[in-house]
């Protein structure tokens, strides 16, 4: 299902003709740019606490 999903997402952004196009919900208007630039803030968010979780388990720590 992730794996769809991901390659759902690529399909959009490579079917996009800028990556300023906007879209909405409400009264808010975010650009293409702005969405995966969230996106990619809030992996690397959780990617991180994913690591201190691991880090607890197994005792490895990073670099």
């Amino acid at each position: 299902m992730w794996h769809e999903e991901c390659a759902r997402s690529r399909a959009t952004v490579e079917a996009a003709e800028s990556l300023d196009i906007t879209g909405g919900h409400g009264d808010e208007v975010f650009s293409l740019r702005y969405i995966l630039t969230h996106m990619i803030e809030e992996y690397a968010r959780h990617n991180g606490q994913a690591d201190l979780l691991r880090e607890r388990i197994d005792g490895t720590t990073g670099e």
